[in-house]
């Protein structure tokens, strides 16, 4: 037994274990055929990752003048949902081009509703995402562009605990220590990172960027967690179609936020292009391929190695704010860097997995050992039974004649 999947002494066949939970038979199927092409693709996308989060806050602190930013938050993140719909798209039209004669048709009227139906929990990461969009904008108000990304990393603590709960999801101890250990780099980096003497929403800035800094790390970790079950659950349906639903659930949130701030503050913050720059709109087109990128990193990889992917990225968003903007690069932030290196491979080292295997060795060698046993009985069964027709055979011959000779 191995990764919830058993298999066969005989036919060496891979079944999945009745005792663990399963998200989809699909996604059972393909964790069982992991190959070359799979590996390289989670080397493409932790890559793509550390690149486009890595650019994320430092497109952000760009946008801002003088502190502030001229344009609605809200508005970007509508703007990145919409670019992603419209990718979405374009993707599913190029791939339903490419069908072969007697596949379901993509764009059909019947497909579309049923995959609508099939992927309803989409709407809840959507939601999610919307609300943690925003909260981006307003970490970047408290910390420098580095530390945003090292709080960022928080999240994968809190992401292992929901994995655990939500789907069963197995860690060894050795890669709880690990995580223990990613909190202690970025409490090492977080030392005196604070801005003393400000306020903000009447609270001290200790206060309120901490009450941030939990919502911050919360929300996205459930959106996570949520969006990769919603995505495996549904293995079978096109990933593009999927993002259609999702990043139409995003528009749509994003558009009633819109709406909800232009009654409170009147129809001239409805226009969605105000205060938009050449920065913004990078910003936009990272988001939306950082939001595409993602979707597959749930997918067809994991959620913590998306997440592990991005500390990655702290080390060039630190390099980066410090060219750009003079940030600091203190003692304690390259500290918390490493032990955040250390704590990365020994979470995805192979001997972290060694007592979970031994284990699963053990219970499938327990069951090849039953199945054994059983075949010995039944050929004794047969044994016996052979010997017993043979003795009664040998016997003397009950249709011979009752007269004597």
């Amino acid at each position: 037994m191995k990764n919830g999947m058993i298999e066969c002494s005989v036919c060496h066949s891979k079944l999945v274990s009745p005792g663990s939970i399963t998200v989809s038979r699909a996604y059972d199927r393909h964790r069982s055929k992991v190959s070359s092409k799979q590996r390289a693709l989670n080397i493409l996308l932790v890559v793509g990752d550390c690149i486009l989060v890595g650019l994320q806050p430092i497109l952000v602190y760009m946008s801002k003048v003088d502190g502030k930013f001229n344009f609605s938050p809200v508005s970007v993140n509508f703007l990145t949902e919409a670019s992603k719909v419209l990718f979405a798209i374009i993707m599913l039209v190029i791939q339903a081009r490419r069908q072969k004669v007697g596949e379901k048709p993509l764009l059909s009227i019947s497909t579309i509703l049923q995959a609508a139906r099939n992927n309803a929990l989409l709407a809840v990461p959507a939601l999610l995402y919307a609300i943690n969009n925003y909260l981006k904008f307003i970490m970047q108000l408290y910390f420098n562009p580095a530390t945003v990304k090292m709080l960022s990393n928080l999240k994968v603590l809190v992401i292992a605990v929901l994995l655990k709960i939500i789907m069963r999801r197995r860690f060894s101890i050795i890669q709880w220590e690990a995580l223990a250990l990613l909190l202690i780099g970025i409490s090492v980096n977080q030392m005196r990172s604070l801005p003393e003497g400000t306020t903000a929403l009447g609270f001290p800035v200790a206060t309120g960027a901490y009450i941030y800094t939990l919502i911050f790390v919360t929300v996205p970790s459930l959106a996570s967690v949520f969006n990769e079950y919603a995505l495996k659950s549904q293995y079978d349906t096109s990933i593009y179609l999927q993002n259609l639903f999702l990043y139409g659930y995003g528009a749509a949130f994003n558009f009633l936020a819109i709406l909800g701030t232009a009654i409170y503050k009147g129809p001239s913050s409805f226009d969605i292009l105000q205060g938009h720059s050449k920065a913004t709109m990078l910003l936009i087109f990272n988001n939306a391929a950082q939001g595409i990128l993602s979707s597959f990193f749930f997918k067809y990889a994991d959620t913590i190695l998306k997440k592990y992917s991005s500390t990655v990225a702290t080390i060039f968003t630190g390099i980066a704010s410090a060219a750009l903007f003079g940030h600091t690069l203190t003692v304690n932030f390259i500290l918390g860097i490493s032990i955040v290196f250390i704590s990365m491979h020994q979470f995805f080292s192979p001997l972290s997995k060694v007592k979970e295997e031994q284990e699963n060795g053990k219970v499938e060698l327990m069951n090849v050992q039953s199945n054994l046993r059983s075949k010995d009985d039944s050929f004794v069964d047969m044994t016996a039974g052979a010997n017993e027709e043979a003795s009664h055979r040998v016997g003397s011959d009950d249709r011979q004649p009752l007269l004597p000779r």
